[in-house]
């Protein structure tokens, strides 16, 4: 009977190793900042990284990480169109505005440069997640709400994905911040990818 169970096991590891492999390869392009760049952590262990590791269990993907540290939305929009031309994704996730939050810049200017990045992407024939970002309170009770409800409404309005809060369960959190109280730590990250996942798994082929 051991021995049946066994077999039965490799069996089903075998044919879902195969089912897998005979999938076609999702494409999945992540423009982000320093969030999704891995700033003052290795990248492998970003969780990015993780993101490809956690998908390929179930997915056959392919992630690419085109994050870059101190990125604002007005530089994504620069970069995208060559991406976009050079990867042909299947899925764009968008973890950008935190950067301009901080700055203060005005958040039409925001909305401006994310829907322009949607529209690019869905015009490639790529499917949008956003990745909802907050900004400290400090900034004014209102600049703030409005930062938080910007991804929503732009979600709904684009029929897009959202990742609500991508630092859900991390931010005000100092053991899972590094010493500027921005970035996340290693041990963070994989809360990140458990906060994206779900998302992500709904526009994959099945």
């Amino acid at each position: 009977m051991q021995k049946l169970h066994i077999y039965l096991f490799l069996l089903l590891t075998f044919v879902t190793n195969l089912a897998i492999a005979q999938q076609p390869t999702d494409k999945i392009l992540v423009l982000g900042d320093s969030l999704s760049a891995g700033y003052g952590i290795d990248i492998q262990q970003g969780w990015v990284s993780l993101l490809q590791k956690e998908l390929a269990k179930t997915h056959k993907v392919q992630v690419i990480n085109a994050s870059v540290s101190g990125e604002t939305s007005s530089g994504g929009k620069t970069r995208l169109p060559a991406l976009l031309t050079e990867h042909k994704p299947d899925v764009v996730i968008l973890e950008l505005g935190g950067n301009d939050g901080l700055r203060g810049q005005p958040l039409k200017l925001l909305e401006k440069n994310l829907q322009t990045m949607i529209d690019a992407s869905k015009n490639s024939g790529a499917k949008v997640i956003l990745a909802g970002m907050q900004i400290p309170p400090n900034y004014g009770p209102r600049y703030s709400s409005e930062f938080k409800t910007l991804y929503v409404n732009l979600a709904k309005k684009n029929d897009s994905g959202l990742i609500p809060f991508l630092l859900e369960g991390i931010g005000g959190k100092a053991e899972l911040m590094q010493r500027d109280g921005i970035h996340p730590t290693a041990e963070a990250q994989s809360i990140i990818v458990d906060n994206a996942l779900p998302e992500v798994k709904k526009y994959l082929r099945e």
